[in-house]
């Protein structure tokens, strides 16, 4: 969809399909997944885990943190990844409340 195409929608709208755009790839998935067990790691970490080239894995950080589901500190020429507790936080209420309020047809 072209990004003038999203003004159509509400903000709650396109914030949600944009969390659910962010895990919609199965290395974001264990990314996230990765990143959950531990309180922070490093980007080196991350690659040395998926079968994925660096440069690949940084493509995938950044979707997640342009989603607002992680964040990164810079330590020198490192960057230290963790899970941003206030995304996640409002994906898991936007997505709960979405899921409830759905009804089943057919």
């Amino acid at each position: 969809m072209g990004l003038s195409k999203t003004k159509e929608f509400t903000l709650k709208q396109n914030r949600l399909a944009g969390y659910a755009k962010a895990l919609a790839h199965p290395a974001r998935v264990a990314i996230v997944e990765y990143l959950s067990k531990s309180n922070s790691c490093m980007c080196g970490d991350i690659v040395e885990v998926l079968p994925l080239s660096q440069s690949t894995v940084s493509q995938h950080l950044r979707e997640l943190k342009n989603a607002g589901l992680i964040k990164g500190s810079i330590d020198g020429t490192s960057v230290c990844y963790c899970l941003d507790e206030k995304g996640w936080n409002e994906m898991q209420s936007m997505l709960g409340e979405f899921l409830v309020t759905m009804k089943k047809c057919c």
